[in-house]
C-alpha cells in the first residue's frame, strides 16, 4: 500500500534525504530507504533492475562507484499522495576526464512505512552510452543482475 497516511512534506522530505544520502555515495544508505521487496528500474535498460535494500546497494556499486564524482543539479521535485517525481540532472564525472551530463526524471512510490516501494529513472540511453568512456561500458558488461535480487 502506497502511503496514503505519510504528508506529503514527509515524502518530500524523505526523497531529499534520499538524494543527499545517494550524492554522499553512501549505497548501502540509499539501500535502507528501501522495503525488503522494493526496486530500483533504470528504464532505459534492458534489466529488470534491483530489488530490496542489498541489490539496490549493490546495483548502484557496480554502475557509480567506478564514477570519480557525481555533481547533482535538482530542478524540481513534486509529490501526489506516495508518489515522488523529480526532476534533475547528474553530471558524473571520469576519473580519466570524461564527463556526462544526464538528464533524469525520478519516481519514487512510498509506502506508509516510510519505505521505498519503486524507484523508476528515466534517462536517455544514448545520451549516456555516446559520451561515457569505454572502460565504463565494459565494467557495466560485467554485470550480474542475480546478485540485485
Amino acid at each position: 500500500m502506497l502511503a496514503a497516511m505519510r504528508t506529503r512534506e514527509q515524502n518530500l522530505d524523505l526523497i531529499r534525504r534520499f538524494w543527499e544520502t545517494l550524492y554522499r555515495r553512501d549505497f548501502d544508505g540509499v539501500g535502507a530507504f528501501f522495503a525488503a521487496d522494493g526496486s530500483y528500474v533504470d528504464v532505459p535498460t534492458p534489466d529488470a533492475g534491483a530489488v530490496g535494500p542489498r541489490g539496490v546497494a549493490a546495483r548502484l556499486r557496480l554502475g557509480l562507484e567506478p564514477i570519480e564524482k557525481q555533481v547533482h543539479h535538482l530542478k524540481f521535485m513534486v509529490c501526489d499522495g506516495g508518489t515522488v517525481v523529480t526532476e534533475h540532472q547528474e553530471d558524473w564525472h571520469f576519473p580519466t576526464g570524461e564527463v556526462v551530463e544526464l538528464p533524469f526524471v525520478s519516481i519514487h512510490e512510498i509506502r506508509d512505512d516510510g519505505k521505498i516501494a519503486a524507484w523508476r529513472d528515466y534517462w536517455d540511453l544514448q545520451t549516456l552510452l555516446g559520451r561515457a568512456p569505454q572502460w565504463w561500458i565494459q565494467h557495466l558488461a560485467t554485470a550480474k543482475p542475480e546478485e540485485w535480487k
